[in-house]
């Protein structure tokens, strides 16, 4: 493979990244982007954060950036890391390293100014493609034909891979969702299932954030079925076992034809069973966030609604319920019936249903109930326990007529009441 280069990137070319890489590399030393970036620019994807590995130690990078005019953020100044920042946008600068020790979560490094071991220390071949300021493109590790074809291979020894870092298992299924074609890399594929109860020794908020990183790619359907051969997905999301992860294919297509957004969290409601107690142990067991875990236990408590659900009965569900819970519902439900809706009319039928309630679920406003404590005072009701009970009622018979009742017809209810 002849030369590559990335020189024609307009993100190359900003003047901030070009004078950082410049200050960095004068004197012997030599500063290139590293990882990510490089990958994305190769493979036609958008390149959001832009790191650059350094020959220059943390305390000769910040020096040098300063000097040049930049704001030095010492980040992670132990590990070799301080962040650039120039007009408000970071670059993270890290110094070459070699692994010294690991222990399956965490390494002891060294500083060098060896690119190939910088190389050598990372994951995937894929991960460690390097740009010089003028776009050359360094591949140390075989990067750039793994990437051609699309390939997740780790390099070097995978399980010796693995080992240094356990998460590199859920990393390998996560790149493979993202970037990946075919089949995976049958000597990963066969490390990850043989040290997958490494991922136990793994932090609940790594597994997390790794795990909805690979629910977020455009298609994680072909990732999450590797997982589960090789035992990972169980080990991680123990509820899909016998759930299944079908769904998660129909889901997929939905979005892509009904122009609905990636969802992570949606994603892992098709592939898990909507069990309220199954649902709290998944999200104390993985630490997900308040805002997840409510989704996730409304979701779970909602009933689908039936297909022919009309507007006014869905509105009366939505009053009461959890609106989000039920849109989730209706969406799940509505991706598998167009799926099965391919042999069966009456799914067609199933999915028009849901669709329509979906349509009707976005355009509704809670309404508001017309009367409050206040209002049953001003027409002599004594305060007290009576009137919460007697407000509850007059509410269930509003809702029971649709909302339709007004505030003076609710008024009359509760005088009458009042004199029996």
């Amino acid at each position: 493979m002849g030369p590559v280069s990335i020189g024609s990137a307009d993100w190359l070319k900003d003047e901030s990244l070009q004078r950082l890489l410049t200050v960095l590399s004068q004197d012997g030393e030599e500063a290139r982007v590293a990882g990510g970036a490089v990958r994305n620019e190769l493979l036609g994807e958008a390149v959001t954060d832009i790191d650059i590995a350094t020959t220059t130690t943390p305390e000769q990078t910040t020096k040098r950036a300063e000097a040049a005019g930049f704001k030095v953020v010492p980040t992670g100044f132990e590990h070799g890391t301080v962040t650039v920042v120039s007009d408000g946008r970071p670059f993270e600068a890290t110094t070459l390293r070699a692994d010294v020790e690991t222990d399956g979560r965490r390494a002891v490094v060294a500083f060098g100014r060896d690119w190939r071991a910088d190389a050598e220390r990372r994951d995937f071949t894929i991960n460690a493609l390097y740009a010089t300021v003028s776009g050359e493109v360094v591949d140390l590790v075989g990067g750039l034909p793994d990437l051609e074809t699309r390939t997740i291979r780790f390099i070097g020894d995978a399980e010796a891979r693995i080992r240094e870092d356990y998460l590199r298992i859920l990393r390998f299924f996560r790149f493979f969702a993202w970037y990946g074609s075919g089949r995976p890399d049958p000597e990963g594929l066969k490390a990850c299932a043989r040290l997958k109860e490494g991922i136990s020794r793994l932090s609940a908020e790594r597994i997390w954030l790794e795990t909805k990183k690979l629910l977020a790619a455009p298609n994680p359907s072909r990732a999450l079925l590797w997982m589960r051969q090789a035992g990972v997905l169980t080990t991680v999301l123990p509820e899909t076992e016998k759930w299944g992860i079908d769904a998660i294919h129909g889901l997929v297509r939905a979005e892509a034809d009904l122009g609905w957004p990636a969802d992570p969290l949606l994603r892992l409601e098709a592939i898990i069973p909507p069990d309220e107690t199954r649902v709290m142990g998944l999200a104390d067991r993985l630490k997900l966030s308040k805002a997840e875990t409510a989704r996730l236990a409304g979701w779970a408590a909602t009933p689908l609604p039936p297909p022919g659900t009309t507007e006014m009965e869905l509105g009366k569900l939505l009053y009461r319920g959890d609106p989000g819970g039920f849109r989730d519902q209706l969406k799940i439900a509505q991706a598998g019936a167009r799926v099965r809706a391919v042999e069966d009319d009456r799914a067609l039928v199933e999915a028009g249903g849901w669709s329509r309630l979906l349509n009707c679920l976005e355009q509704w406003k809670k309404p508001r109930f017309p009367i409050r404590g206040g209002d049953l005072a001003a027409i002599g009701i004594a305060e007290g326990p009576t009137v919460g009970a007697m407000l509850r009622e007059l509410e269930n018979e509003w809702i029971a007529s649709g909302f339709a009742m007004g505030r003076e017809a609710l008024l009359e209810r509760a005088a009458a009441r009042s004199r029996q």
